[in-house]
C-alpha cells in the first residue's frame, strides 16, 4: 500500500476517533485535519474549493435562516394545536403530535422540529398532570424518521442529493420508482403502529382551550416559496442550470425573509438573531469533512473501503446491501450520522462502480440505516439529544432504558420496512 495512502488513512482514523471523543469541538477537529491533509499535499491547495459542496452549505444555511423565522411566527405552534384539539384523548394526541412533527420535519431541520412541537406536549401534559416524557421521546424519534423524506428534510438528506445528483422531485419519484419518501412514510406508518401499541393505556381524554396565535403569515408563504422553487428548478436539466441553484434558492429566500425583517417590520433584532441562530459548527464541520473526504479519495482510501466493503460480501448484492444498512443502524446510533454518510457515500458511489450495478440501491440503503438508525440510542441523533434537553430543564430525567424501550421498537419497524422496500424496488 502507497505511503501516502497509509497516512491518509491513519489521519482519518484519527480524525474519527477524535470526532468521537470530543463532541463538542468536533467542528474544529475536522477543520484541523483538512488543514493537515492539505499541508502535508495529500490534497493540494487547488482541489480544496472543488472538494468542497458548495451547494449543499447554502442549502444547510439559508433553509436553517427561514426555518427561525417560521418558528418565529408561530405558525407550528398553532397548526400542532389545532391538530391536537381534535384527538380524543392522551395516546391519539401523542400519535398526532409524533405524525406532525414528522411532517414538518420532512421539510426542516429536525432539532428545530422538536424545538417546535416539544412545547405544546409540555402543555398537554401540565393541564393533565401527567409525565410528558412518552409525547416528547415519540416526537423526537418521529422527528429524525422523517428526516430523510425530502431534499430539505435533513443534511443527511441534502448530502445524498449532492453526491446522487438528485433534485426535490427525484426524493418522491426516481427513475420512474418510488423514491425514498416513499419508503420513510411506510416506515412512519408501521412505527406508528408500534407507538399505538406502547402507548395503548393512555386513555384520558384532552382539551385544549386556547390556541397559539400567528399575526405574520410572511414566513410560511417564505418557507412554501422554497420549496416550489426547489421543485420548479428540479424541472431544469442539470446542464442548463448552475450547479448553486438549490443552493442560491435556499439562500436567497432566507435574504427576502432578512431584508423585510430591517427595511419593512424594523425588527434588526430578530433579523441578528436568525443569522445567530444558522448552525455556523455544523457548516465549518460540513466543509472541513469535504476537504477530508476529498483527501481521502484523492489518495485511494475510498476505493479501498469500498473493495473491503466488496470482497466481506463476496461479492454479492443482497450480502453487501444488508451489511452496509444493518452496519449504518448500529453505528449511528452511537456516532453522529452527518459525518459518517458524508464519509460513506464517496464509498457508496466506488462500490457502485466496481460492481456494475445502479448505486441508487446502496445510496437508499445507506441512507435508510444511517438516518433512521440514529434513533435506536439517545446519543444517535440530535433531536433525540434536544427532545431529553427539553425534559431535563423540566425535571424529567429520562434514563437509558425508557428511552430504548420505546425507541428500539420504533427504530427496527421503520429500518427494518425501509430495508425489505428499498430492496424490493430497487434490487
Amino acid at each position: 500500500m502507497p505511503s501516502t495512502m497509509t497516512l491518509a488513512i491513519l489521519l482519518f482514523a484519527l480524525t474519527y476517533v477524535l470526532l468521537l471523543v470530543l463532541p463538542k469541538y468536533r467542528a474544529h477537529v475536522a477543520l484541523g485535519a483538512a488543514l493537515v491533509f492539505v499541508a502535508l499535499g495529500i490534497l493540494p491547495l487547488a482541489g480544496v474549493p472543488g472538494a468542497i459542496d458548495w451547494n449543499v452549505l447554502l442549502m444547510i444555511a439559508g433553509t436553517m435562516g427561514t426555518v427561525f423565522l417560521f418558528i418565529e411566527s408561530r405558525m407550528p405552534a398553532l397548526l400542532a394545536d389545532v391538530l391536537i384539539d381534535r384527538m380524543p384523548n392522551v395516546k391519539w394526541a401523542i400519535i398526532a403530535l409524533a405524525l406532525f412533527a414528522g411532517i414538518i420535519s420532512a421539510f426542516i431541520d429536525n432539532v428545530a422540529t422538536v424545538l417546535m412541537v416539544a412545547p405544546v406536549a409540555l402543555t398537554i401534559a401540565k393541564k393533565l398532570g401527567i409525565s410528558p416524557v412518552n409525547s416528547i421521546i415519540a416526537i423526537s424519534i418521529a422527528s429524525n424518521l422523517q428526516g430523510a423524506a425530502t431534499l430539505v428534510g435533513d443534511t443527511t438528506s441534502i448530502l445524498l442529493g449532492g453526491e446522487a445528483g438528485m433534485n426535490f422531485t427525484d426524493f418522491f419519484v426516481y427513475k420512474g420508482q418510488p423514491g425514498l419518501f416513499w419508503v420513510v412514510q411506510a416506515g412512519a406508518l408501521v412505527s406508528g403502529l408500534i407507538l399505538l401499541v406502547l402507548f395503548r393505556k393512555e386513555n384520558r381524554t384532552i382539551h385544549l382551550e386556547e390556541k397559539a396565535r400567528v399575526d405574520d403569515y410572511f414566513p410560511t408563504a417564505l418557507l412554501l416559496g422554497t420549496i416550489l422553487l426547489l421543485i420548479l428548478a428540479s424541472f431544469v436539466p442539470a446542464g442548463s442550470k448552475p450547479a448553486l441553484t438549490n443552493g442560491l434558492i435556499c439562500a436567497g429566500m432566507f435574504l427576502v425573509g432578512l431584508l423585510r425583517e430591517v427595511l419593512v417590520r424594523k425588527r434588526l433584532d430578530v433579523a441578528r438573531q436568525a443569522l445567530r441562530d444558522i448552525d455556523y459548527f455544523t457548516l465549518l464541520l460540513l466543509a472541513s469533512l469535504f476537504v477530508v473526504i476529498g483527501g481521502i479519495s484523492e489518495a485511494g482510501v475510498v476505493d479501498e473501503i469500498a473493495k473491503g466493503i466488496q470482497s466481506l460480501g463476496r461479492g454479492n448484492v443482497f450480502v453487501i446491501y444488508t451489511i452496509l444498512v444493518w452496519i449504518s443502524v448500529l453505528l449511528s446510533a452511537f456516532i453522529d450520522n452527518i459525518p459518517y454518510v458524508a464519509t460513506m457515500l464517496p464509498v457508496a458511489t466506488s462500490l457502485s462502480h466496481a460492481m456494475g450495478i445502479d448505486p441508487t440501491l446502496i445510496y437508499f440503503g445507506l441512507l435508510t440505516g444511517a438516518t433512521l438508525g440514529g434513533n435506536l440510542t439517545p446519543i444517535g441523533a440530535s433531536a433525540n439529544i434536544a427532545g431529553l434537553g427539553i425534559l431535563r430543564k423540566e425535571g424529567h430525567e429520562v434514563s437509558v432504558g425508557k428511552f430504548m424501550a420505546i425507541s428500539v421498537p420504533f427504530t427496527l419497524a421503520a429500518v427494518g420496512t425501509g430495508y425489505l422496500l428499498v430492496w424490493l424496488i430497487w434490487a
